[in-house]
Parts: structure tokens; C-alpha cells; sequence
């Protein structure tokens, strides 16, 4: 059985920002069940036992091998694709980058990363939870994000 096909999926969105005001974003690669070729914010499934906000630091080191603080809840999605066949719930977390140098951990599954603003995010081909996560982001910030270390 595999989650978010043959029963609802438990995942996380990470929405890191660094000092500057600016969001990590991933491009999903070939190889991904759904969305590649799209910008992303970030994510995965959380595990049986898992705390949600464990997923978020155990995800982002494993993928891009950097170290965020988990900051707060930013809102819950359904992402749901009865022409895929999948459906994730998917809580995203507001995070601070604190360390590590951004690198693609899994070729396969991501092919570009970076740092943007909200603004240039914006113009990137974006999932649709992604854009779902900016408009949010933008609503509570409208003024922008400032992390302060």
C-alpha cells in the first residue's frame, strides 16, 4: 500500500527563508510522480510516530542537507488528483535557514534550487500548493518576511 494513492497521505511543506528575506524553492525532476518540471516549495511525508514539525527538519536535511528552525504553522492544504490518483494533506511550516550549504541530495527527484523573492517566486511555473503557499505567505506578510537571527 502506498500513501497518498491507496489512503490519504500526512505531509509537510517547508517554507525556509534566509536573512535576506528570500525562499527556497526546488524544481521536481523526471522522476517524480507528479508536478515535474514545476517549482516548489519544499516538502514530504511525515512518518508513523513522527512529529510534524520532526518531518520538516528530517526532510529538508535529507533533501537539500541544510538545517532550518521551525517557526509556525503557515496553513494546512489538501492537495488532491483524482486524474493521478493521489490525494496529501499537507501542513506548511514558516522556517528560519540556520545553516548548511543548499545542495540537490536526490538528482532524481529535484533538478534546480534556489533562493528567491517572494515577488520573483512568483514568476516561476509553480505547483499548485506552491502558489497556494505564497498567497498565504503574502497575506500574512504582506510587508515581506524578515528573519532575525
Amino acid at each position: 500500500m502506498k500513501r497518498g494513492k491507496d489512503y490519504i497521505g500526512v505531509g509537510v511543506g517547508i517554507v525556509v527563508f534566509n536573512d535576506e528575506g528570500k525562499i527556497f524553492i526546488t524544481k521536481r525532476g523526471q522522476a517524480c510522480a507528479n508536478d515535474r518540471g514545476k517549482w516548489e516549495i519544499p516538502g514530504g511525508g511525515v512518518e508513523y510516530g513522527e512529529m510534524r514539525e520532526d518531518a520538516v527538519v528530517r526532510e529538508i536535511k535529507e533533501e537539500n542537507d541544510i538545517d532550518v528552525e521551525v517557526l509556525e504553522e503557515l496553513q494546512t492544504s489538501d492537495h488532491f488528483s483524482p486524474e493521478e490518483g493521489l490525494h496529501w494533506v499537507t501542513t506548511s511550516f514558516i522556517c528560519r535557514y540556520v545553516g548548511g550549504e543548499p545542495k540537490i541530495m536526490e538528482p532524481t527527484k529535484c533538478e534546480e534550487i534556489g533562493w528567491f523573492s517572494i515577488e520573483d517566486a512568483e514568476k516561476l511555473d509553480l505547483s499548485g500548493i506552491s502558489e497556494h503557499d505564497l498567497a498565504a505567505i503574502k497575506k500574512r506578510y504582506p510587508n515581506g518576511v524578515k528573519m532575525q537571527r
